[in-house]
């Protein structure tokens, strides 16, 4: 591993490198979710956390080439393409494009021999990716320019409408960004306080936040991302408080009607070229967790609804969300 040094290397490069690691879907690892990943899988375009980056460095530099984000050299080549894939978003949203129904993906705790199992179905055997994308060889190899071919071979095929449909596989139409703000009076689980923490579920699909201790008005802001099969229902929204040595309590839950922001989102296109307006509403009723009524927004160019619920079966508590929807062609 090379040190890196301000000499050997233009600081643009890593200037540009460190620019897309800050964005909000590179924040987790893109095979397990850990948080605050270090480092990359250059050819892929992946940020990926350091349990994760043993198991690519075990593929071999043919199927993943793995570099620290802050301590290795990087090429031009290698920025070009981790900036042309874009991050662990659009990357994800073609590696894991099939993934099976009933499967999960590991978690940031998971053992090595699952992380193993996952990352080799998902890059080297390529079993999740759309079957018309697949590299058919006797020795799989995923070189720089692979991801940003694959990329665009993907947004051919799926702007041409084509119904490549596989029984028992699950297809993507977008990405979900969920931003869980905060929570207010959230119901005691403690003796006098409790530790609470939200679980996001989409389809086979969850997503965590991280525990705040001892507080009924946490405050979060993080921002969490599923992905959105065609078939979709709605966004179940979890909170636990979290225990040391007992199952962990339920704070209440609702549930999020995405529908809304997807046929809004879907019926404006490109968001980019709209200035900011109102473009959808998701109205308060009785059969809805809303304390009010949401609507959907284009802000800078983006997608957004603000989402504020009341949650249901506890005695008290209130929890605000933001989404975003990002669409598999945008």
């Amino acid at each position: 591993m090379s040190i890196h040094s301000e000499l050997g290397r233009p600081r643009s490069g890593k200037r540009r490198l460190k620019d897309l690691l800050i964005k909000a879907e590179n924040r987790a690892c893109a095979d397990c979710g850990a948080s605050d990943p270090k480092w990359a899988s250059a050819n892929i375009g992946v940020f990926i956390c350091l349990k994760c980056c043993g198991v690519h460095r075990s593929l071999g530099t043919h199927i993943s080439k793995v570099l620290s984000v802050t301590l290795d050299e990087w090429s031009d080549e290698d920025v070009d393409s981790m900036m042309e894939v874009g991050g662990n978003a659009a990357a994800n949203a073609i590696y894991e494009a099939f993934i099976p129904e009933g499967y999960t993906k590991p978690g940031p705790n998971a053992s090595h021999d699952v992380r193993l199992k996952f990352i080799r179905s998902k890059y080297e055997l390529q079993e999740f990716l759309k079957p018309s994308l697949r590299i058919v060889s006797g020795k799989n190899s995923l070189q720089p320019s692979f991801s940003r071919k694959l990329m665009n071979s993907f947004r051919s095929s799926n702007s041409s409408k084509r119904s490549d449909s596989s029984e028992g596989m699950v297809e993507f139409i977008g990405v979900l960004k969920i931003k869980v703000v905060k929570g207010t009076n959230m119901a005691v689980r403690d003796m006098l306080s409790s530790d609470p923490y939200v679980v996001l579920t989409l389809g086979q699909q969850t997503a965590q936040t991280s525990v705040i201790k001892s507080n009924l008005n946490p405050l979060w802001n993080e921002e969490l991302m599923l992905s959105v099969p065609q078939r979709f229902g709605p966004l179940r929204v979890q909170v636990y408080d979290y225990d040391t040595f007992s199952a962990d309590d339920i704070m209440g839950e609702a549930e999020v009607d995405i529908q809304p922001l997807i046929t809004s989102a879907m019926a404006y296109g490109d968001p980019g070229m709209f200035g900011d307006m109102q473009i959808g509403k998701w109205l308060k009723s009785h059969d809805n967790a809303l304390i009010d009524d949401s609507t959907i927004n284009i802000v800078d160019g983006k997608v957004k609804q603000e989402v504020a619920l009341k949650l249901q079966n506890v005695e008290s508590g209130e929890l605000d969300l933001e989404l975003e929807w990002m669409p598999l062609d945008q």
